[in-house]
């Protein structure tokens, strides 16, 4: 019997195990390689940090769904990837053999160039770990005497969805000691979405006293401080960095076509285009048109990767796909309060607020959680 990896618990590998649970492939035997039983939507992490949701709402069951879709789960990470002889090297010592593999892990932060990140920050990512540190974060703030200084350290939708839930929690919590700071590389938070948005996004920030920082590139931490390339260091109690993603490095020491900053390259096919039994998607992916590295293009991808793995499996010809131009962005601002971005058009408002809860409940409920 063949063998099919699925390597990563990612939003497009979702859409791949409800298929699977749908309509076995016959003659192949499909593995799940996760560090986490559960995959925790993004899109709803906000939302759990401002007290909209438990954070059960917010998390797809990876076991569940490998489960009814006949797949067999092993809960550790990949390490390295040999794939001339499809093998892949996971961190609890086991090699796993494989016909075609399908990589879709998301991608790791973007902290290489930031020493001292790591001992002296708090990424977001993985977002397991960042939960798992938060609820201690949490009782630093409630017990702290005096004011206490939390810096977000990236200005982008992420960064700024984040510092609006962070706030108001703050509220809900009686927390008016916390002053939050919000610190970008830009003029306006949030590169990229329409200009109005951006000066809107803005002056929200200020009117719920967060305070914004400008045009400033971090160099370096120390502890309790972020050192930039201009201006003065910033002292900090606490420090999150939501500033981008970056590529796994198993990636390109494999041997995998990769670009520049280490993505997989694939083709319209979901493809390697170095070796095409190996298949991407999502964050780790680098496709043949560029799109950001977003949520919304990891779930969009989840269709046509499973439709290809299928008909490669089954023998049959892939179809080509193509990211869509353009993506509507839905970001809450805390209060149940959200923007919305397509293209050049924006809106703002609680109205706002309810479509995307309304679509993130929806996209739950399609995998099993009820939110």
């Amino acid at each position: 019997m063949k063998r099919l990896v699925l390597l990563g618990g990612g939003h497009a590998h979702v859409k791949v195990l409800a298929d699977l649970a749908a309509q076995p492939i016959s003659g192949w035997e499909i593995h799940l390689v996760s560090p986490y039983r559960r995959q925790i939507y993004s899109g709803m992490l906000p939302g759990w940090i401002a007290g909209h949701y438990p954070i059960e709402a917010c998390a797809i069951a990876l076991d569940a769904m490998a489960q009814r879709a006949g797949v067999t789960l092993h809960e550790t990470m990949g390490m390295a990837l040999d794939p001339v002889r499809n093998e892949l090297r996971c961190a609890d010592g086991a090699t796993l053999h494989f016909d075609r593999l399908s990589i879709d892990t998301g991608p790791m932060p973007a902290v290489d160039e930031l020493p001292g990140c790591v001992p002296h920050a708090l990424p977001i990512r993985p977002i397991e770990a960042f939960i798992a540190q938060w609820p201690a974060l949490s009782r630093r703030i409630q017990e702290h005497r005096g004011p206490f200084d939390l810096v977000m350290l990236g200005a982008g939708a992420a960064g700024v969805e984040l510092a609006f839930a962070i706030q108001h929690g703050a509220t809900q919590q009686s927390w008016s000691h916390l002053r939050i700071t919000l610190v970008g590389a830009e003029a306006l938070p949030m590169q990229g979405l329409p200009d109005g948005l951006r000066q809107h996004a803005l002056r929200l920030l200020q009117q719920r006293g967060i305070q914004w920082q400008e045009l400033r590139r971090a160099t370096r931490f120390e502890a309790g401080t972020i050192h930039f390339a201009k201006g003065p260091a910033l002292t900090f109690d606490a420090c999150l960095v939501v500033t981008g993603a970056a590529a796994p490095v198993w990636a390109q020491a494999s041997g995998l076509a990769t670009d520049a900053r280490g993505f997989i390259r694939v083709g319209a096919t979901l493809q390697s285009i170095s070796h095409p039994h190996i298949l991407a998607a999502g964050d780790v992916a680098s496709y043949h048109e560029a799109r950001p590295k977003s949520g919304v293009y990891a779930v969009r991808a989840g269709p046509p990767l499973a439709s290809n793995l299928r008909a490669l499996c089954e023998g049959r010809a892939p179809q080509n796909w193509t990211p869509q131009q353009r993506a509507l962005y839905l970001i809450s601002s805390g209060d149940r309060h959200a923007f919305a971005a397509w293209g050049s058009w924006s809106w703002s408002g609680r109205w706002v607020w309810h479509w995307k809860d309304r679509i993130d409940r929806g996209f739950m409920r399609k995998f099993g959680t009820a939110a």
